[in-house]
């Protein structure tokens, strides 16, 4: 059994992704701004990852196995409304918010001799998309962040990314609000659905564990064909 670090596990992708780990008896530990319904079984530590000076390293074990980083926003405007506040704020939850984290992890995860970390980007950098600047950016420099370090950190530490299409959860509540508006975001995608926490999280167990253990360096979509075809 391994040990894990679910940042941002307390809700959405993370939280399925924290039930599927606990499910095939890992550890796991969670960083959120609260725990809400956790599990029990979860060891849960308060963090914002925005907080400047934030002390990340309280309640890490020695080892860590793995780490995923699930934190995002949503802040579909256009670009003209958009503030550039609005952009650091998107770059400091998505990217800066994951530096900490896995600085501050850096040495439990190379005590590991099956170490992966897992970002999370979005299919609006790969397929552009009007009112997504905000997150395109941002997003687009995980995507960078995320090639980079797994040259870096090779052979001893993978780094993937997943860049799923809209799912259903309460970050996306707004989009998905009606009938209409889920058909409509449905009819967007060629598999005719929005994406499940449950499948993105499938995919990050599939990349934490040992049948991903030669996939490095990738951004995975998960988006209904969304940003192929």
């Amino acid at each position: 059994m391994a040990t894990y670090l679910i940042v941002g596990g307390s809700s959405g992708i993370g939280r399925a992704l924290v039930d599927q780990l606990l499910q095939a008896n890992h550890t796991v530990h969670v960083w959120a701004r609260q725990a809400r319904d956790l599990p029990p079984a979860v060891h849960f530590t308060a963090v914002d990852v925005t907080a400047e000076g934030a002390d990340m390293g309280t309640g890490l074990p020695d080892t860590l196995d793995g780490l995923v980083y699930c934190p995002g926003n949503i802040d579909l405007k256009s670009f003209r409304s958009l503030k550039p506040d609005a952009f650091r704020q998107s770059f400091e939850l998505n990217v800066v918010g994951a530096v900490r984290c896995l600085q501050a992890a850096e040495r439990a995860l190379k005590r590991s001799d099956r170490a992966s970390v897992v970002l999370f980007s979005t299919v609006a950098v790969q397929r552009g998309m009007p009112f997504h600047a905000a997150v395109a950016a941002a997003k687009g420099a995980v995507e960078g962040l995320t090639r980079s370090l797994a040259a870096e950190y090779a052979p001893s530490i993978r780094v993937n990314a997943i860049a799923p299409s809209l799912t259903d959860t309460p970050l996306a509540g707004k989009l998905l609000a009606s009938d209409d508006k889920r058909e409509a975001s449905a009819k967007r995608h060629p598999l005719n659905r929005v994406g499940d926490p449950a499948d993105i999280a499938a995919m990050a167990v599939f990349l934490l564990g040992n049948q991903g253990r030669f996939v490095t360096g990738q951004v995975i979509g998960m988006d209904g064909g969304l940003g192929a075809i």
